[in-house]
């Protein structure tokens, strides 16, 4: 199916590949449906495209790429939401708030997206309780050179 995006203009889409969200993401409830979109060779970075409307389209990434430690629990409600009954099923994505010069970009643990890469449902769930924030560095300081990639 051909979908218009907000990054790569019209392209081509397999339904195989769509993720549902049954009730949208926070700030984007009306929108159900969306695809991943590689943006870099090395697949750090994607764009989860919602296939309805061109200009929603958040950068996401693998959080464990950056922040290794990284952990929650998942409530029994999430669990259920998208179907999850084993850890192989289940993906974990930060949205990634992109700042200009791009070292200024942050990463949203907070509130992870969950998919179950299986049955292609997801959920963006809000952590409480937690250390974690919406806008951690993307890019940290080791050694006095930023790390982008693991």
């Amino acid at each position: 199916m051909k979908i218009e995006t907000k990054y790569f203009g019209e392209i081509d889409v397999k339904k195989d590949d769509l993720i549902h969200f049954e009730q949208g993401l926070p700030g984007f409830e009306s929108y159900y449906e969306f695809v991943l979109l590689p943006v870099d060779e090395d697949g750090v970075y994607s764009a989860m495209q919602s296939i309805d409307e061109p200009g929603v389209a958040l950068i996401v990434t693998n959080p464990y790429f950056f922040y290794k430690d990284y952990e929650f629990d998942l409530e029994e409600k999430t669990l259920k939401d998208v179907q999850i009954e084993k850890p192989e099923e289940v993906a974990v994505y930060s949205v990634i708030t992109v700042q200009e010069p791009f070292t200024r970009s942050t990463l949203n643990l907070q509130a992870p997206v969950i998919v179950n890469v299986e049955k292609k449902l997801g959920k963006q769930v809000i952590l409480h309780d937690t250390s974690y924030r919406t806008k951690h560095p993307l890019l940290q300081e080791q050694g006095g050179e930023a790390h982008a990639r693991p």
